[in-house]
């Protein structure tokens, strides 16, 4: 079995805190009651619509800094790979190129 890099283990350890802060995110507005407030100024029968857009709400900044954190650790470690959102952003370009016949 091949011993992984150096890159690889510090990758790996800097993902697992990126989630590790998404766990703490996630108990912080649990604890803050975020949660809370949303079901109880929802309608009476709309409080798990409610619980799940709050939810929805409050992780977006937590997964936008992870995002950034994540491509700025890969830029640093000079991980080299492919996310499928550039190649489908990608591919839409190329579909759109004023060359294509239709």
């Amino acid at each position: 079995m091949a011993k992984p890099s150096k890159q690889t283990l510090l990758h790996h350890l800097g993902t697992g805190a990126g989630f590790l802060f998404l766990i703490l995110w996630f108990y912080a507005g649990r604890e803050l009651g975020v949660m809370d407030w949303a079901t109880k100024v929802a309608p009476e029968g709309y409080s798990g619509a409610a619980l799940m857009l709050s939810i929805m709400i409050m992780m977006t900044p937590a997964f936008a800094l992870w995002t950034l954190v994540n491509r700025w650790l890969e830029r640093r470690l000079q991980i080299k790979g492919r996310y499928l959102e550039e190649e489908y952003y990608r591919s839409l370009d190329k579909d759109q190129s004023p060359n294509k016949e239709r």
